[in-house]
């Protein structure tokens, strides 16, 4: 029989929380019901907000929770040349185009457009550098302009068929590429991207089972399309609720006073906090 692995990823820019204690003890318990095991991943892509400090604590504070974890532990900035081979086999397969827009831009243009598609989380990008002269488009790149690296999602669907994922809770559900729009795939000082990295890791890690907050599962979406146009494995999927405050606010890491480290300060005991996060013993 084949391993089976969950993952908990976070990110690096800032302490833990009690949302992220109910996201890593989901996976654990999932580890432990399909009989496999429980990986932990530091997405550090983000060059400008990740601090080792937190990179630590992250280790920590999991660490205090009772969590264990095969090392070495993969670290996504130590693997920037991995994803660009990834990268470059969509662009090889004119998948992708330059995107020069800054973000001003960008608002601008949905602003003049108030009929411009949206998704689930608001505005898509309408596609201004879709149609702009290849040529033209690859002289600014050589000339070292910044611009980052867009998936022609019209074309990447049409190539990708249609397609389904499962979702433990949810069942079968169809993917519906045209409400995720142009996503970036990388920038020019960051060879990735979330959706094209966390692709990559879930199937050279062997992820069976991606487990994670149900503000991602609209991105199931996207993942499932890179999957297929890559060639990658599709993993099963479980997407749980969100940890809320008293007033129904999820948790965030401005909540200085809900971080592990903060309740660990305050006397709490790892027992008590796990009940916090929804994981009574």
């Amino acid at each position: 029989m084949l391993p089976k692995f969950t993952r908990f990823a976070p990110s690096p820019s800032g302490l833990l929380h009690l949302g992220h204690a109910h996201s890593a003890l989901f996976a654990a318990r999932e580890a432990e019901r399909i009989g496999g095991a429980f990986l932990l991943r530091i997405e550090d892509i983000d060059v400008g907000r990740c601090r080792p400090e937190f990179d630590a604590a992250i280790r920590e504070d999991l660490s205090w929770l009772g969590l264990t974890w095969p090392e070495p532990v993969l670290r996504q900035s130590e693997r920037l040349s991995l994803y660009d081979k990834f990268l470059h086999v969509l662009e090889d397969g004119g998948l992708t185009y330059p995107c020069f827009c800054t973000r001003k831009d960008i608002q601008a243009e949905i602003a003049d457009a108030p009929r411009a598609p949206h998704g689930p989380d608001g505005p898509l990008y309408p596609g201004t550098c879709r149609v702009l002269d290849p040529i033209k488009a690859r002289d600014r790149v050589a000339a070292g302009e910044a611009h980052a690296v867009r998936l022609n999602m019209a074309k990447a669907a049409r190539m990708a068929g249609p397609l389904t994922f499962t979702d433990l809770d949810r069942g079968r559900i169809d993917v519906h590429p045209e409400t995720c729009g142009d996503i970036v795939l990388a920038r020019k000082d960051v060879p990735t991207s979330y959706h094209l990295s966390v692709t990559v890791d879930d199937a050279l890690q062997h992820v069976t089972l991606v487990t994670r907050g149900e503000d991602l599962l609209h991105a199931t979406h996207i993942h499932r399309v890179l999957q297929t146009l890559l060639g990658l494995p599709e993993p099963e999927y479980r997407h749980h609720g969100l940890l809320t405050d008293k007033n129904g606010r999820r948790y965030a890491k401005r909540d200085k006073a809900l971080t592990l480290a903060a309740l660990r300060e305050a006397g709490k005991e790892p027992a008590d906090v796990r009940a916090m996060a929804g994981f009574p013993e």
